[in-house]
């Protein structure tokens, strides 16, 4: 069985090798942009299982990236983890809106990353439409997702 690939999106070259050490010794294959258009690129030529983006790149940020890969039918389903400096509430809602399944504070532990990229790609957590304003929690770690019901 093919291992599955995960794009890393992040314009700092040292988090995107971070990122991409950690995933790869996890077991999966990372193919890694430093832009939101390249990241945009590889959606449409690969065939990945999962992105990992954060908000704030040059030329595309990831919120835009985030609601690309939602709109095209191949990628709509994949798992999508977002990170961002910023846990300001506003923020946090923009991520889950545009689609994300986690939205992740920095700093980042790449464990952790792993382990919730596991966790969503395992189908444990569905996501929901449009949450209403208000209607996210952190989770273990700080990490938010869409509050259960």
């Amino acid at each position: 069985m093919d291992r599955p690939l995960i794009i890393v999106a992040e314009d700092d070259g040292d988090i995107r090798e971070l990122l991409t050490l950690a995933l790869e010794k996890a077991g999966y294959r990372v193919v890694g942009a430093g832009t939101g258009s390249a990241a945009a690129r590889l959606l449409t030529t690969t065939r990945p299982s999962g992105l990992i983006t954060d908000v704030r790149m040059p030329d595309m940020n990831g919120m835009e990236l985030c609601r690309l890969a939602r709109r095209e039918h191949a990628t709509r389903d994949i798992a999508i983890l977002m990170f961002s400096a910023s846990s300001h509430r506003h923020d946090i809602e923009a991520g889950l809106n545009a689609g994300a399944d986690r939205y992740l504070p920095k700093p980042l532990r790449p464990r952790q990353i792993v382990a919730e990229l596991e966790e969503v790609l395992a189908g444990s957590h569905q996501r929901s439409p449009a949450p209403s304003p208000g209607d996210h929690r952190p989770g273990p770690g700080g990490v938010f997702t869409l509050a259960e019901p």
